[in-house]
């Protein structure tokens, strides 16, 4: 499995190269992204997460996971587990 090369501080972008966040930690089956001090409203200052089955490879410094970033971001969570909207 991928998920035990996944480390802090990774950047973790979609299969177009668009980087999604940086790796905060692992949890079950999700990665959890630093929180962002940047954009708007709610989307500033708490983590989002992304699910394990949307990594594709792991390497030294990135995680790619398998959908574009537009499309991955779709997806993100936050803590609570529902979606962003």
């Amino acid at each position: 499995m991928k998920k035990h090369r996944i480390k802090e501080g990774m950047e973790v972008v979609g299969f177009d190269g668009v980087q999604i966040g940086v790796v905060d930690s692992t949890e079950g089956d999700r990665i959890r992204l630093k929180k962002s001090e940047t954009g708007g409203g709610r989307h500033r200052r708490h983590h989002h997460y992304i699910g394990m089955d949307f990594v594709d490879s792991v390497t030294d410094h990135k995680v790619r996971l398998c959908s574009d970033a537009d499309i991955v971001e779709l997806f993100e969570e936050e803590k609570s587990g529902r979606p962003v909207k």
